[in-house]
């Protein structure tokens, strides 16, 4: 079941909600400041596909891994491939056969755009496209997959010591393209076997990966200088969206992503993991949505208690200074003048949504607090 949400026009009054929204989401509907509402026929819709924030499996959570779905029409676009992306987008009833046996619900997908490629945004990309065929992706035309390129080197070690080596030392830091060609080596007697004995596709006839092409200049340092302020540049365009970019505040992850998609519907902006930074608020101006990480703070303060040495204050500053926390949230959205503000990547994955209200806090426009499989209607 799916919880339905209106954002624009059709957002001015308030009906009945899909049950799976629970109970406890519909009470606190009013200190959220949204209305449960139907799509209206909206055809035009995010679907939040996963919400939990992180590698970890949070305990009392059934929150799945980071991953969204951008709705235009008779296809769709999937934002970050967190754990669970296929059982997910099946449940979310995506593409027009997902009830049919190997034909669905990748039928209708168009697109797949990583912000960072730490691996709790990227660990099902390899399911999309391994198990694909099996699930209906198709050979019709190619899917675009988008994601940072390589970052050039590793990061500096974090405190003291000397460094280890890195981990593939030919290659320590692939990009988007890379990563994809890597994975297709490393299933390759996965996909020979389909190959030959199936005789499907190959995979380069069913997708093709990309780097997005960030502007040299801001390229210089990605260790002392990983999230230049910048203006956000177009990379891709179809006849069912615009895609923007911008770097974020995820450091020491260079280069991280956040995208805004325009449509004839409105505009969606998704922030990916960041810390706050004066590009999402350029990103995400006067957009109809925008979708953004959270982290509560009393989380890295029960790792670290005070006092803290000095070991870990680092790592408690590292952690709150890559994320935004609660306190930031809602000024951010509020700058940029968006209409609806939408909380997804949530850490820790397991608090409930009280917590979560907070990042009204600051902010004008409606509060969503984001669970897997909420639908939110873009435009009227």
């Amino acid at each position: 079941m799916l919880a339905s949400f209106g954002v624009g026009a059709a957002a001015a009054s308030l009906a009945a909600c899909s049950p799976a929204s629970s109970a406890a989401s519909t009470a606190s509907a009013a200190s959220r400041r949204f209305g449960p509402l139907p799509l209206s026929g909206q055809q035009t819709k995010l679907v939040l596909l996963g919400t939990s924030g992180g590698p970890p499996y949070w305990p009392g959570s059934e929150r799945q891994g980071i991953s969204s779905a951008l709705v235009v029409g008779d296809r769709y676009y999937v934002i970050d491939a967190g754990h669970g992306v296929m059982h997910q987008a099946r449940k979310a009833e995506l593409g027009t056969k997902f009830e049919t046996d190997m034909e669905g619900p990748l039928d209708a997908l168009a697109g797949i755009f990583l912000t960072h490629l730490h691996s709790d945004h990227v660990v099902d990309l390899n399911n999309i496209l391994s198990e694909g065929l099996y699930n209906g992706l198709q050979s019709v035309d190619r899917i675009p997959i988008w994601g940072p390129g390589n970052r050039g080197q590793v990061p500096e070690l974090f405190g003291p010591g000397l460094p280890p080596e890195p981990v593939s030392p030919g290659n320590p830091t692939p990009g988007t393209k890379e990563m994809t060609d890597l994975i297709v080596q490393a299933f390759a007697t996965d996909f020979n076997d389909r190959l030959f004995d199936n005789r499907k596709p190959r995979p380069e006839e069913l997708w093709e990966a990309h780097d997005v092409p960030v502007p040299a200049r801001y390229m210089k340092d990605p260790n002392t200088d990983p999230c230049p302020e910048m203006d956000p540049f177009t990379f891709f365009e179809d006849d069912y969206v615009k895609v923007s970019a911008t770097l974020v505040n995820h450091a020491p992850v260079f280069p991280a992503l956040g995208y805004r998609f325009d449509t004839d519907a409105g505009s969606v902006v998704f922030s990916g993991d960041t810390g706050k930074t004066p590009n999402i608020i350029s990103l995400a101006k006067n957009a109809d949505v925008l979708v953004h990480e959270v982290i509560d703070k009393s989380w890295p303060e029960s790792l670290f208690p005070e006092p803290r040495d000095e070991a870990q204050e680092g790592l408690y500053q590292h952690l709150i200074q890559a994320h935004t926390v609660i306190e930031d949230v809602g000024p951010i959205a509020q700058e940029a003048g968006v209409e609806t503000l939408v909380l997804s990547h949530l850490v820790p994955g397991n608090r409930p949504d009280e917590v979560w209200e907070a990042c009204g806090e600051g902010f004008d426009g409606r509060l969503i607090i984001g669970h897997d499989l909420d639908v939110i209607g873009i435009g009227s």
